[in-house]
């Protein structure tokens, strides 16, 4: 016989028995709702649609896995961080900007940002390197740092927006130099030349540098141009110009005329001749001056070319050019800065294997010009035969 207390004890069971399978249940699909979510994952490499990210400086792999996920270039930055974890090299990522794809599978992604070819591969400057392209006499070409930046923002081919060369040249020519980060020892020079691109020569310093392949042609040059103000201004080049007799703009210069016509372990040497030269005074005469605003260029150049006045012809003009003719190296400021102790007016190199002499009477140059003659290394090639 069943009592109202027995029938009411076996509902209350009944109730709770219930209520827990349900509260089981519940938990079981919020813990599969949960996994799926974040550690969804796209399968494949991608869905071919290009997108650029950044690996900062001092950051880790791991740390992008928010900013993926956003993108939509990952699933879920749960799935995201369990590939970064199981794949060994995950620690040796090196900073930059990487070439990713949308909907790319987790592994896949980190794999790619492991990948060298996947790497934008940075902006190298050397020294003595021009902001314009350089034709050789014999058909060789050197880019340019403009078209370097091309290059590194558009790889073989220019795609909708990637940095051109042509956009380069007109924020070189055109945009206020004080909002591109010129120093301010170089804005009344470089501001009283503008339309040219030239006024920015020898702004950019040699090195490595790490150029955002999206950005604007404005934020990039303001980027190299800020970065190498710093690197002349840590020398000290203010008032560093000011011991030789030269501002600071006419130091980095007169460093160009260094990095073009000095070679390796004589950069202090020819630093000095340029300053006994603008003391006597007298005029500099330098090839490399020459060729800077000739078409193509060689070592040697003729009589006319060094008859052609333009703003960096030192046979036709006194003093240091109008611009640097080049990017000064460190090394070629610090030369001009300090420069090695003599008397010497003239240098000539001799040889194909860079043989510098130095003197100081115009007779003895002479004799040694005739030297380089003899060796070769002032032979023209503008009228060789193609072979």
């Amino acid at each position: 016989m069943t009592t109202p207390t027995t029938s009411k004890r076996r509902t209350r069971g009944t109730a709770v028995l219930v209520t827990s399978i349900l509260l089981i249940i519940g938990l079981i699909a919020w813990i599969a709702v949960v996994r799926n979510g974040t550690n969804a994952d796209y399968n494949g490499t991608g869905n071919g649609e290009e997108q650029v990210v950044e690996i900062a400086e001092g950051s880790n792999i791991s740390s992008l896995g928010p900013e993926l996920e956003e993108r939509g270039i990952v699933a879920s930055n749960g799935a995201f961080q369990t590939a970064a974890a199981n794949n060994a090299d995950s620690d040796n990522i090196q900073p930059g900007f990487y070439r990713l794809e949308g909907e790319m599978s987790a592994e896949s992604a980190v794999a790619a940002l492991l990948d060298p070819s996947k790497r934008v591969t940075p902006l190298q400057v050397y020294g003595g390197a021009t902001l314009m392209d350089v034709n050789v006499v014999g058909g060789q070409r050197r880019l340019g740092i403009l078209s370097m930046i091309q290059q590194v923002s558009c790889g073989e081919e220019i795609k909708p927006g990637c940095i051109t060369a042509e956009e380069l040249h007109r924020v070189a020519a055109d945009a206020d130099p004080a909002s591109l980060g010129v120093p301010e020892w170089a804005l009344e020079v470089v501001g009283a030349r503008a339309g040219d691109a030239k006024r920015l020569e020898g702004l950019i310093a040699p090195g490595e540098y790490i150029v955002d392949p999206g950005a604007s042609a404005e934020t990039v040059l303001t980027d190299l141009i800020t970065r190498s103000a710093k690197q002349y201004e840590a020398t000290d080049i203010v008032s560093r110009a000011e011991s030789v007799g030269l501002t600071p703009y006419e130091l980095v210069v007169a460093a160009s005329l260094v990095e073009r016509e000095a070679p390796a372990g004589e950069f202090d040497k020819v630093a000095r001749v340029i300053l006994n030269r603008l003391k006597e005074p007298m005029r500099l005469e330098f090839d490399s001056t020459v060729n800077y605003g000739l078409p193509s260029v060689e070592v040697a150049t003729s009589r006319e070319d060094r008859e052609r006045v333009t703003p960096w012809n030192t046979y036709a003009m006194d003093g240091l050019p109008q611009t640097p003719i080049a990017s000064p190296s460190l090394e070629a400021i610090e030369a001009m800065e300090r420069p090695a102790e003599g008397d010497w007016l003239f240098f000539v190199t001799i040889d194909k294997d860079g043989t510098t002499v130095f003197n100081r009477t115009f007779d003895q140059h002479l004799e040694d010009t005739q030297r380089a003659y003899d060796s070769g290394i002032l032979d023209s090639q503008r009228d060789a035969p193609s072979e």
